[in-house]
């Protein structure tokens, strides 16, 4: 059993201040009051009680990121652009490096790695695994070198960095549990779209936590 355990981590994606309404943050998503942030905290911590490794993923921005509307002339915010071939959102800044803003929320010393993306000012970066521009993070690297074969995933949003950093998760060969009441997304119809999605793909949709529902799927 303890080897089985230490095969399954957990990804907590982007709970910092500049998404939650809590800090007041500039992307706040609906949902994210401090009682929430508490909720994840609490059950991120009975994670790790039970012996799972945990990592976050950051959103950590320069200044002149190309997905800030602030740095597209006559430009605002929300509008859609493309960039790269693709459809872009232009969101307002947030998650400035070495900003109040850009900080994780739940306590640090929970998490055995944070991995840290969207650097690249010419590329979006959704994903805890890629950004859009195809670069990899450490996060691959560091699951497997801890031998996880399993991830446990939750986190801000739904509908945008939960759902890209699911399905790469998939595409790199890990079986993936999403925990949907730990997860708070932009939009009700784009977060449900996005949950079918994941679905629909193989990913495992539980309501709450449960640790002998993760242990055996």
């Amino acid at each position: 059993m303890a080897r089985k355990m230490e095969q399954i981590g957990v990804i907590v994606v982007d709970v910092q201040g500049d998404f939650t309404t809590f800090k007041n943050g500039s992307l706040a998503v609906e949902g994210t009051d401090e009682a929430h942030v508490k909720t994840v905290e609490e059950n991120t911590k009975r994670l790790k009680a039970a012996g799972f490794p945990i990592y976050a993923t950051q959103d950590w921005h320069p200044e002149d990121h190309v997905s800030f509307f602030t740095n597209h002339p006559r430009k605002k915010a929300f509008d859609v652009i493309k960039l790269h071939g693709k459809d872009q959102v232009l969101w307002p800044p947030h998650c400035v490096q070495q900003t109040p803003g850009a900080d994780i929320l739940l306590d640090r010393k929970l998490f055995k790695a944070v991995v840290k993306k969207g650097m690249d000012p010419q590329y979006d970066s959704y994903s805890g695994f890629q950004d859009d521009g195809g670069k990899k993070t450490e996060m691959d690297g560091i699951l497997k070198n801890n031998e996880i074969k399993k991830v446990v995933v939750y986190g801000i949003a739904t509908d945008y960095c939960v759902r890209a950093t699911t399905l790469d998760a998939l595409t790199a060969g890990y079986k993936v549990i999403l925990i949907k009441n730990l997860c708070r997304g932009v939009a009700p119809d784009t977060s449900q779209k996005a949950i079918e999605e994941m679905k629909v793909k193989g990913i495992v949709i539980l309501d709450d936590l449960d640790l002998e529902k993760i242990k055996s799927q």
